[in-house]
């Protein structure tokens, strides 16, 4: 047995939710809001927060300042049982803030990137990836940093590990076909529907599905409040989404992977990881913060019950 069931790279920062902002502060004037709470955030981190309480061992890799909101971070990692050693601080930037005002309706956002800027898939500590067995990368830029995640997939296979990648969202507008090469170095890639039809050119959630399944052999799309789909060795699986009210949607793909990624780890049918990260992504916009929804696996399959009970679907555990 391994001491980390999952290595995580990447950014960490802090989370400030303002809630009830009905209109923004002309110069010299004051607004008053309903409130305001902090959060850790960025989707690395949110990703293992959410993966922790579901009972996994984490490492995380990641650059933090020397501050007071670095050590809140540090403390919340620590709290949640994850490894901190790995982090590295910073003395050139402070931790990175967001600021997110009115997350309960259409969200906008002030950000300090803060020593996220100093990331780079090169900083993985190899030290931590031998203790681990799955690896969770995040940061990819297209053309920009495109060889070293191929080379490090490549990398992180010949030591027998598996590894999944959330691709994010291209704010380049370049869509770098190379993408689809390093989808055959991952065993599992997480897109949204939209990210998918940007790459592939495609019309259709489906037909973007079926054009990445043909690079990649594990493929999952999240599809919003339509639920997710996945494409796992050219078998397509669809699962519809939970019906909750929407507090933030901050994290809530984050939160899905993680689901998705317990799941795999624990020998799950493809179904069956569908619906755990549906749960968890449902869980998490449900109240304020990307990672707070989100319970231990009880409560995660406790919601899951509940939500299936007048239905013909069942929630069978793989053993």
């Amino acid at each position: 047995m391994k001491p980390y069931d999952v290595v995580v790279i990447g950014d960490a920062n802090i989370d400030l939710v303002v809630a009830g902002c009905n209109e923004m502060p002309e110069p010299g004037q004051e607004v008053l809001v309903n409130d305001m709470t902090l959060h850790v955030g960025g989707g690395a981190a949110l990703f293992s927060l959410a993966l922790a309480k579901l009972g996994m061992k984490l490492a995380f890799n990641g650059v933090l300042g020397e501050d007071g909101f670095g050590q809140f971070i540090r403390e919340r990692f620590l709290q949640s049982g994850i490894d901190t050693r790995y982090i590295r601080s910073s003395s050139k930037y402070n931790t990175g803030i967001s600021i997110a005002i009115n997350p309960e309706k259409d969200r906008s956002f002030i950000t300090y990137t803060g020593t996220n800027a100093e990331l780079s898939l090169l900083q993985l500590d190899m030290d931590s990836v031998v203790l681990g067995r799955h690896v969770h990368l995040t940061g990819y830029r297209g053309s920009r940093n495109h060889e070293e995640y191929v080379d490090m997939a490549r990398k992180l296979k010949r030591l027998g590990l598996t590894t999944s990648l959330d691709v994010g969202w291209d704010d380049t507008g370049e869509w770098y076909k190379g993408i689809f090469e390093l989808m055959r170095e991952v065993d599992i890639f997480f897109m949204n529907e939209v990210e998918a039809r940007r790459y592939t050119g495609c019309a259709t959630t489906e037909r973007s599905l079926q054009e990445l399944s043909r690079h990649g052999r594990h493929v999952v799309l999240k599809l919003g409040e339509a639920g997710a789909m996945a494409s796992v060795g050219g078998r397509m699986s669809y699962r519809s989404a939970f019906e909750v009210d929407v507090v933030d949607t901050t994290g809530a793909g984050d939160s899905f992977n993680a689901g998705y990624v317990y799941g795999f780890l624990n020998g799950y049918r493809t179904e069956q990881c569908l619906l755990l990260a549906n749960a968890c992504g449902a869980l998490s916009v449900s109240r304020f913060g990307g990672s707070t929804g989100v319970g231990d696996r009880a409560a995660v399959e406790r919601f899951i019950r509940e939500k299936i009970a007048h239905t013909t679907d069942n929630w069978e555990v793989a053993q």
